[in-house]
């Protein structure tokens, strides 16, 4: 394998930031610097000097504009969360968070979890809408991320993807993992790991259908990949191959896709309780367009 594949497989880092750290000079092999575009050979010797770690990613409480709370208790919070928001702070983001609209609204979320995302028991792409749950107390983080671990949370997307899905009704199983060639998103590749999403069209209109999407694995960008895979990119998603004519006629400039229902047994108690969250105005106003134009 390449000196960059190899050792993102191997170190599970990114491949940019193999290629960085091979640029540096910082891997040898039997005793020679080499670059990320050569050979690994089996039998040789491997050193590889990993750069000092980043300084922690810090927390910083600021208001978060359209961030609704949908209900709270002394265990959990659920949230509907705009676009552009960020689930927790990561390295290279500097936009809104859940995390950071909570703490500047006083709520006090689970210690729980590495510093910058402490309560947090799943995520939402920065451009997907929807309904999201924080753990407050410690308790909770530890039921919920196992009821996501354990797939007995219920999770219910809707999505406009472009064209008309046939079946109109079926299950996706395909393996997902980082893309080959571009580090920024992911792919179908038969080295993946699991990934099962169900869907229902709810709706058609000339160009795009409405999906309900209900997902067994909660891999990262799945729905997104999964229907690109069926050549039924999301509407507007351009980073998986969306037609940018269709997304600017309707006025989207991002993926119709929205967090709909979060279903999951209440750690307090165990009794089952479900949230949904409206569609966003872009969203709703692009859904509008389709069935005038239909």
């Amino acid at each position: 394998m390449r000196v960059d594949a190899g050792l993102s497989k191997l170190l599970g880092l990114s491949r940019t930031v193999v290629a960085a750290i091979a640029e540096a000079g910082d891997v040898v092999v039997d005793g020679r610097p080499v670059g990320k575009s050569d050979r690994l050979i089996a039998g040789s010797w491997l050193e590889v000097t990993l750069p000092a770690p980043d300084r922690p990613v810090e927390l910083i409480p600021v208001p978060v504009e359209g961030l609704r709370v949908i209900f709270e208790d002394d265990d959990i919070v659920v949230v509907d969360k705009p676009v552009g928001v960020a689930a927790h702070p990561s390295p290279g983001w500097t936009g809104p968070t859940v995390i950071g609209g909570l703490a500047a609204a006083g709520v006090r979320v689970s210690t729980s979890g590495a510093a910058e995302r402490q309560g947090v028991v799943h995520r939402l792409d920065v451009g997907t809408t929807g309904v999201m749950v924080v753990a407050k107390s410690e308790h909770a983080y530890t039921v919920l991320k196992r009821a996501f671990k354990e797939r007995t949370v219920e999770k219910i997307y809707h999505a406009v993807v472009q064209g008309h899905p046939d079946p109109s009704s079926g299950t996706i199983d395909a393996p997902i993992d980082r893309h080959p060639k571009h580090d920024y998103k992911f792919a179908v590749v038969a080295s993946g790991r699991p990934s099962v999403t169900h869907y229902e069209v709810l709706e058609m209109f000339r160009a795009a259908s409405l999906v309900e999407v209900k997902l067994e694995t909660g891999r990262t960008h799945q729905i997104r990949v999964h229907f690109s895979a069926l050549h039924h990119p999301c509407v507007g998603d351009l980073t998986y191959g969306a037609d940018p004519t269709l997304a600017k006629r309707l006025g989207i400039t991002r993926q119709w896709l929205h967090a709909r229902t979060l279903g999951f047994e209440h750690p307090a108690d165990g009794r089952w309780v479900e949230f949904t969250s409206e569609y966003p105005a872009d969203l709703d106003t692009a859904l509008e367009r389709l069935r005038s134009e239909s």
